[in-house]
């Protein structure tokens, strides 16, 4: 018997069990998907916790309702992985694989700024974990006078536009509430502008100044002086704040580095085409594990999935991983509380204005600011529990602006 092992059972690790599954016969082969944590969390969700739009118990699920018939799953922590004896060692332990992949995803490491865990929960708050979202929330509803600062502390981090999306909703959220005009929002960032890419960044940083929203770029963060509530770059410069929002350093699991895997940051050197790790024989790596330069996203790692599949069965049959990934990632963006935007890009293609997923009919509208995008935005996690996490094909498979078959420049 053969034996495909499955490090993470998030979003990456779940699509590519379903889809191994359906692939390899079970009388050859094992499949076994390890994760330390039960309970199944739709991330995208944990944004809209603080305004109170969802609560934490909307955003998980038990991970043992996506583990498809025929999959291992082992609930226990990992502590060790040697790929050159194709060994991993749990607390409990030890599994022995011909392929595995990794899909272990990344975490937020506020520690790593001098000051910042000070006052962490206090006037300091994220909302890229659960608790952290949860915590924000009777922060806001308090917050009626001040200076509120979403700060990015470095890159990469998870969801590009996720600090985007919750100014938008924060300027929503004050204004409704009758005290926005006391309130000072302003986005912190060590990018050059709301976005890095030049066509989005003009239109999402236009929104900014629409609503009022100040954007400081250029700004890398070198301390938090709590005393003072003051961030400090590494020039000296400080800006005060009187709610700090914080999207802290985000690194991959440390055991990803213990192992001797994993770079400085904790992620895993992955060719950016094939997504097969750079030094190891027999793994591919898949979602925020990886460091491919592209968005640390649900739909970057459903687009991973299908070519990591697509290669892995390949390599098994005799043959070379011949399928590339173009570094796909598409997302809906809330602009308000009740409107949203959408883009969809690659390594070499920026978001571009159009309709998707049909060519002017859409019926989403890329870059636009429509209350129709904020549906999709919140049917997309029936989408991802009932389709991504099965297993099952999306509407808008195959990759159609992406692989070329359409140029989304002409898409109007």
């Amino acid at each position: 018997m053969k034996k495909l092992l499955i490090l993470g059972s998030g979003c990456g690790g779940t699509m590519i069990a379903a889809k191994m599954r359906k692939l390899l016969a079970e009388k050859e082969w094992d499949i076994t998907i390890i994760d330390r944590d039960p309970m199944h969390h739709y991330q995208p969700g944990w944004l809209f916790v603080p305004f109170g739009i969802y609560t934490p118990g909307d955003c998980v699920k038990p991970k043992a309702e996506f583990i498809p018939k025929g999959v291992n799953f082992v609930l226990d922590t990992i502590t060790n992985i040697d790929p050159k004896n194709k060994v991993v060692s749990t607390k409990e332990g030890k599994y022995d694989y011909d392929w595995i992949v990794i899909g272990t995803g990344c975490r937020v490491v506020p520690e790593e700024v001098e000051g910042m865990m000070d006052d962490w929960r206090g006037d300091i708050h994220d909302f890229y974990t659960p608790d952290g979202a949860a915590a924000l929330m009777p922060k806001m509803h308090e917050f009626t006078k001040g200076k509120l600062i979403l700060n990015i502390a470095e890159t990469p981090y998870k969801c590009p536009v996720a600090p985007l999306e919750f100014l938008y909703m924060a300027d929503d959220f004050f204004k409704k509430r009758g005290v926005r005009q006391n309130i000072e929002i302003e986005l912190v960032t060590p990018l050059t502008g709301a976005f890095t890419k030049s066509v989005a960044n003009k239109i999402l940083g236009g929104l900014c100044k629409e609503k009022g929203i100040n954007i400081v770029p250029n700004f890398v963060l070198d301390s938090v002086d709590t005393k003072n509530k003051a961030l400090v770059d590494v020039m000296g410069e400080e800006i005060n704040y009187d709610l700090l929002v914080s999207i802290p350093p985000n690194f991959g699991q440390q055991v990803l580095e213990d192992s001797g895997i994993g770079d400085a940051m904790c992620f895993v050197p992955t060719d950016n085409h094939t997504l097969k790790a750079e030094e190891h024989e027999n793994m591919y790596v898949i979602g925020d594990a990886t460091n491919v330069p592209t968005s640390k996203a649900g739909s970057v790692a459903h687009f991973e999935c299908d070519i990591i599949c697509e290669n892995l069965f390949a390599e098994i049959n005799g043959d070379a991983p011949h399928h590339k990934f173009d570094g796909h990632s598409n997302c809906f963006i809330v602009t308000s509380l009740e409107k949203a935007s959408l883009i969809d890009f690659n390594y070499d293609t920026e978001p571009l204005p159009g309709k998707f997923p049909l060519p002017g009919i859409g019926p989403f509208d890329l870059l636009g600011d429509t209350r129709m995008n904020y549906y999709g935005k919140q049917m997309f996690r029936w989408v991802y529990y009932n389709l991504m996490l099965k297993g099952h094909e999306l509407p808008f498979e195959p990759n159609m602006y992406m692989a070329g078959k359409i140029d989304v420049r002409k898409n109007k």
